[in-house]
């Protein structure tokens, strides 16, 4: 049990642990992208990963709905391994929403659909009730009103708004956010941020892998710093920006706040 009570030790304003990685490794070929990673996600809480290009972020992500199979080391989440293929696998990515760069929304259904699939297939919810529940879900990202639209026909950052809340439709455990801001026009970047900083304020175990700093600073419980396939630090927003330990942590702020 030593590994919970450390992470109770480390953040102890959030709640029991929820996800949890236990000197989790892979590689790519010769290219070891996930070193000796350690890492424990309380409930309620947003941990945003930032770092180089390069640096292991995304393959982190998608290692904690097995989007990346790992080579060693092991992920629970809540108390249970992450399953290797089938139903089981199904049902661990309804609990684990993921948000991606791309929007991945499927271009022959209406917004709405789009929001109501998965409730139907994965969740076996009935029609109506998925419908009454996708439509809320709409309204509270601000895309209501597009309910009967097809993507195609929607901004990029309603796009990804709608993409937020289809995965908040399956009444994920924890919600993975890959980039989700970067392929967007910078006026629709702040559309996208706010519906998670509301989500952050509701509670919603959120891990956030971003280029965004404004949204580190203002929205994460704890910020993990990765460079090379290795997390580097870990500690507060207020902590890291005003004074990072590592000198990879110091150049890369320096990089990025001065422009």
């Amino acid at each position: 049990m030593t590994e919970v009570s450390m992470a109770k030790d480390a953040v102890p304003a959030a709640g029991e642990p929820l996800v949890v990685l236990d000197n989790v490794n892979k590689h790519f070929g010769a290219l070891h992208v996930l070193q000796d990673i350690d890492l424990t996600i309380a409930r309620g809480e947003v941990v945003v990963v930032i770092g180089p290009s390069g640096s292991g972020k995304s393959t982190l992500c998608r290692a904690i709905n097995r989007l990346e199979p790992i080579d060693s080391g092991r992920i629970t989440l809540d108390g249970k391994p992450l399953p290797a293929e089938g139903r089981e696998l199904a049902k661990l990515r309804a609990d684990v929403g993921m948000v991606f760069q791309s929007f991945n929304l499927f271009a022959h259904k209406t917004v709405l659909q789009n929001v109501t699939l998965g409730q139907v297939k994965v969740r076996k919810k009935d029609k109506a009730a998925a419908e009454t529940s996708a439509r809320a879900l709409l309204d509270r990202v601000g895309v209501g009103n597009q309910a009967d639209k097809y993507p195609a026909q929607l901004s990029g950052g309603q796009q990804q708004r709608v993409a937020i809340a289809r995965a908040l439709a399956m009444e994920p455990k924890v919600m993975l956010f890959d980039e989700p801001t970067s392929a967007l026009d910078p006026e629709m970047i702040n559309e996208v941020l706010e519906v998670m900083q509301q989500l952050a304020r509701d509670g919603m175990t959120m891990v956030v892998v971003t280029h965004e700093m404004g949204f580190a600073r203002s929205a994460a419980n704890r910020v993990v710093f990765m460079a090379d396939g290795q997390i580097v630090e870990e500690t507060t927003p207020d902590q890291f920006f005003t004074n990072p330990r590592s000198d990879r942590a110091k150049d890369f702020l320096s990089k990025i706040l001065h422009h």
